[in-house]
């Protein structure tokens, strides 16, 4: 017998689990698309050697708001992570004191 509880949390999983897949994604397209971002960035600079070019791009305002927005996205699917974490041992808990009140029960 399926009781409410047990779908109403695996439903509350369900929807967590692609809420962080969600914003997982996103912050892996940020950390991929960095090497990509920085070799625009410099190609915008011209003809000048790539240290130099390298070091105006990591000294710019645009470059500190792509790693702020980065990092933004990685710690928002780390939460998204844990709530899920949250709700998989809320239900593993429910279905042990449901065998366990089964097992009394029996008794």
């Amino acid at each position: 017998m399926t009781r409410r509880n047990d779908v109403e949390l695996s439903e509350q999983f369900r929807l967590k689990a692609l809420e962080w897949a969600d914003l997982d994604n996103a912050a892996r397209m940020l950390e991929e698309g960095k090497t990509t971002y920085l070799a625009q960035q410099k190609a915008l600079l011209g003809d000048i050697p790539d240290s130099h070019a390298e070091k105006q791009v990591k000294a710019s305002p645009a470059w500190a708001d792509y790693i702020k927005t980065m990092v933004r996205a990685k710690t928002a699917a780390n939460k998204a992570r844990v709530e899920v974490d949250y709700l998989k041992m809320r239900f593993q808990g429910w279905i042990s004191a449901d065998a366990n009140a089964r097992s009394e029960r029996k008794m």
